[in-house]
Parts: C-alpha cells; sequence; structure tokens
C-alpha cells in the first residue's frame, strides 16, 4: 500500500507544471511576484516555440523574466511592462499576439481558407450530381469469347 501511494504521489507531482524562475529572480514583494507570473505566462520564450518564459529554461527567457521583474519594480503598470517588451522584442514575443494590424491576415486567414475549400467542395459535389450517369455496356460477342479463353488460361 505503501508503494502505492509513493507512486500516486510521483506521478501527480509530475504531471505539475515545472517552473523554470529560479530563486534568485523571485522579487520580495509577493504582489510584485505574482503581477510577474500572471504577466509571464502570456510572454513567449525567443528561443523555444510556443513556451512561456516562466515554463522555459533558455538563457534568454531568464533574461526576459529578469527584465520584466525590473519594469515592475520601477512601478510600470502591467500594460506598460508588456508594451516595453512589445516594442524591444516585437509582437513575436507575445503568446497570443493581438489582432490588429497587418496581424488581422494572419487571424483571418484560417476561416478564409475553410470557407474557399467548403465552397470548392460543394461546387465539385454540385457538378458531379448534375453529370450524366455512365452507361454500362454489354460486352460484345467477340469481347466475351477473349475474356472466355482468358479465364480458361
Amino acid at each position: 500500500m505503501k508503494h502505492l501511494m509513493l507512486m500516486a504521489a510521483l506521478i501527480t507531482s509530475l504531471s505539475l507544471p515545472a517552473w523554470a524562475v529560479e530563486p534568485d529572480e523571485v522579487l520580495d514583494d509577493p504582489a510584485l511576484e505574482a503581477r510577474a507570473r500572471i504577466l509571464s505566462k502570456d510572454l513567449r520564450c525567443l528561443v523555444c516555440r510556443n513556451e512561456s518564459i516562466d515554463e522555459s529554461n533558455a538563457e534568454l527567457a531568464r533574461d526576459l523574466r529578469l527584465v520584466l521583474r525590473e519594469r515592475l519594480v520601477a512601478g510600470d503598470s502591467d500594460t506598460e511592462a508588456m508594451e516595453y517588451l512589445v516594442n524591444r522584442y516585437g509582437e513575436y514575443v507575445l503568446l497570443r499576439p493581438t489582432v490588429s494590424g497587418a496581424n488581422w491576415m494572419l487571424w483571418a486567414a484560417g476561416p478564409i481558407m475553410l470557407l474557399i475549400a467548403l465552397g470548392i467542395g460543394g461546387s465539385f459535389i454540385r457538378s458531379r450530381s448534375k453529370a450524366p450517369a455512365k452507361s454500362e455496356e454489354a460486352l460484345s460477342e467477340d469481347e466475351k469469347a477473349r475474356l472466355k479463353a482468358i479465364l480458361d488460361e
């Protein structure tokens, strides 16, 4: 029973998210640290794909976490700190980019392509239903004789 409980505890601990924030990065003020953690979940590690800086062990992710915490300690609001990082690294640093400017094309491309595919598929099905059915002709006597000779071999 003890082994079973130990295994369950081990499996549960492995399923928890692994945070890469190191102890020397943690702010003394718990409120600022909580804000930093919330904001860092929305920032992409520029080295790792689709991993937040809070989860990444990359050196650049550490630098981004430190810059974010410096901005919060300096008195920036959440919006100002995020804008600072976006101005410095570009919108790619956001895990959820905004739907403005040229990004609207990227957001709209998926639904537009789906509508185009549905239109093409619908027109193909409609044209196939209007096409005349193929009439199957019976084999001629010569073809029947050739077929019988091939099958008898």
